[in-house]
């Protein structure tokens, strides 16, 4: 029998569980933020039963993995603490204030595809690896890695990134279109293991928040238009 349940309560169940269970290579650890950051939990979960109280089949966005001032302080992928706080209005958040390039560019790119209940109502992001990376920087602080960063790491997170994507469709989001956001190794390891899996009927590849906020920020209109038509073909 299939779960009729809301959406917001798989995504919190999902949350919950969420947990690394293979061995990475030496110098990177596993950030968990529903274990590592006592708020992360609370106000994520509040997040998701605002906008996804309901049982409306959502299409996956699916980022790297996340980031330590995104999703890795609030538990919800793309969204810093001001997003949470300003455009979403969800308060109680008790960690470190944070603020994300990637963050910046998505909640733009959201205000003109006509707000969080309409972007929110329609998708969902997530990640190829659900949690995230860190390693230890020249300077002696955490710094954030990409699951693809090495080919050791490639191979250590390969599983997870498999598990997640299963565990996902069994939530019941849609699988004619699939959004990979990341051009480069991301769309690369999505494509692969839908080749061999044949998880999602297309996948549509855009660029990387981070990288049109880091490399092409005078363009940055130009990519939400390129975003808004893309997603044009789910609206409804």
């Amino acid at each position: 029998m299939s779960d009729q349940r809301p959406f917001s309560e798989k995504i919190i169940d999902y949350n919950r569980q969420l947990d690394f269970h293979g061995a990475l290579p030496p110098g990177v650890r596993v950030m968990n933020p529903y274990r590592d950051n006592p708020s992360a939990f609370e106000v994520s979960s509040a997040f998701y039963r605002k906008y996804y109280a309901d049982t409306r089949p959502r299409h996956l966005v699916m980022g790297i993995n996340p980031g330590r001032f995104g999703a890795g302080q609030t538990g919800i992928p793309f969204t810093d603490t001001l997003r949470l706080r300003e455009r979403c209005g969800i308060t109680g958040y008790t960690g470190p204030e944070t603020r994300e390039l990637s963050s910046a560019f998505v909640y733009d790119f959201i205000d003109q595809y006509g707000g969080e209940e309409r972007f929110y109502g329609q998708c969902y992001f997530n990640s190829l690896l659900p949690l995230g990376l860190v390693t230890v920087g020249r300077n002696g602080r955490e710094v954030n890695c990409n699951y693809y960063d090495s080919r050791e790491l490639l191979q250590a997170t390969e599983a997870a990134v498999l598990d997640n994507l299963r565990t996902l469709l069994d939530m019941g989001f849609a699988t004619d279109i699939c959004y990979c956001l990341g051009t480069g190794k991301n769309s690369q390891c999505l494509h692969r293991l839908n080749a061999r899996h044949g998880f999602f009927g297309e996948i549509v590849t855009l660029e990387h928040p981070r990288y049109i906020m880091q490399y092409k920020l005078r363009s940055k209109q130009l990519y939400i238009d390129k975003y808004l038509e893309a997603f044009k073909r789910i609206d409804n």
